[in-house]
């Protein structure tokens, strides 16, 4: 019987926020976690990241766009490298492999197809580390979802949890993980996240977001447009399911005419309720209790909201189960590194709709 080795792996994660990138150190078989290390965010400077929001939604289907996407990619992959070599000094960390999630910059389920930039073999080559990355190739190539991949990490640090028991995390998108308890994995994307918002804010503040949900807390919501929003063909579809940022672009338009801060109440309600409805529909079993991570987390008035969608389940973040509720992406990034050294898969049928389980990550360096 081949025994798993364990490994020092370094997450490098960028956000969906665009705010920079984040890095953590974990230490792990990609079954258990051993130790965690501080995790820090490298802030894009003002010019990066308008590089990196002017190729969203592109697709290299042309000479000309897959000029403009090398370019951005290979600014993006030396800037995450010298930010990785920093960690590395700064902290002291030996590191056996870096585990790498890209910036999405198109993706589309109904086709199987996703396009992150990310230069795995460039990042390689500058940090001199092994490095796992493009973890959804494999996935959807099997004719999965491709997405969401973290659910055996929320597995790992939720072991000690009563089951079943869900984790949400609020990033650009939202998603679901429903843990049950005997071992069953149920995971999908819920729809919107904190990109709804965030689009509000840039468009009518020129915030990058609304920090602590400081704006949504003044305003009022406006409930018929929730509803209008909630009429969305996206909420109709039975999970495994996956979406992108841009899905419900076009809808978010209901939200013009309302003040600055009715449309950010509005959006933020939005997410909450899009996030209740699926909890409350499409999971095998109403769990008592779910953990809500990602940056959605750190926005109080997005929380009060969820929670009062939610009236009879405990609605906890991810610090109150002792975790770092902005870290756990980029921590679960590092864990499915590991899993890829270790042969584990990464993704199920009940996850992203794949035909059998599925091991994920390409392996440079």
């Amino acid at each position: 019987m081949t025994t798993i080795k364990t490994f020092n792996a370094l997450g490098i994660l960028s956000g969906s926020a665009l705010d920079g990138v984040d890095i953590v150190y974990l230490k792990t078989d990609g079954v258990d976690v051993y130790e965690t290390g501080k995790m820090i965010t490298v802030p894009y400077e003002t010019a990066l990241r308008e590089k990196i929001r002017s190729v969203l939604g592109m697709r290299p289907e042309t000479p000309e766009n897959q000029e403009i996407l090398d370019d951005v990619e290979r600014e993006l992959t030396i800037f995450w490298a010298q930010a990785a070599q920093e960690y590395i000094e700064n902290y002291g960390v030996e590191i056996d492999v870096i585990g790498l999630e890209g910036h999405t910059i198109c993706n589309d389920p109904k086709q199987h197809y996703i396009y992150q930039l990310g230069d795995g073999e460039l990042l390689a080559k500058l940090t001199g580390r092994k490095v796992v990355y493009n973890f959804h190739a494999a996935d959807i190539a099997a004719g999965g979802q491709g997405a969401p991949l973290d659910v055996t990490y929320y597995n790992a640090i939720t072991s000690q949890q009563e089951r079943p028991l869900a984790v949400i995390d609020i990033s650009g998108i939202s998603s679901i993980a429903w843990l049950g308890s005997y071992g069953e994995m149920t995971a999908f994307n819920t729809g919107p996240g904190n990109a709804a918002i965030d689009e509000w804010v840039i468009k009518h503040a020129g915030m990058h977001m609304d920090y602590n949900g400081k704006l949504a807390v003044t305003g009022q919501i406006n409930e018929q447009i929730v509803a209008a929003l909630m009429r969305h063909k996206y909420f109709a579809m039975y999970p495994p399911k996956s979406t992108h940022r841009e899905e419900f672009r076009e809808k978010l338009e209901h939200l013009e005419g309302l003040s600055l801060e009715d449309g950010a109440a509005t959006a933020t309600a939005f997410v909450a309720e899009s996030i209740a409805y699926s909890l409350l529909l499409y999971l095998p079993d109403i769990p008592k209790r779910v953990m809500v991570c990602g940056g959605g987390a750190k926005n109080p008035t997005l929380m009060r909201f969820l929670r009062q969608r939610l009236p009879n389940i405990e609605v906890c973040t991810a610090e109150d189960w002792g975790c770092n509720s902005v870290a756990i992406g980029v921590q679960a990034t590092a864990y499915l590194a590991v899993r890829r050294l270790n042969f584990l898969p990464i993704s199920f049928p009940t996850t992203t709709g794949v035909f059998e389980p599925m091991v994920g990550g390409k392996i440079t360096g």
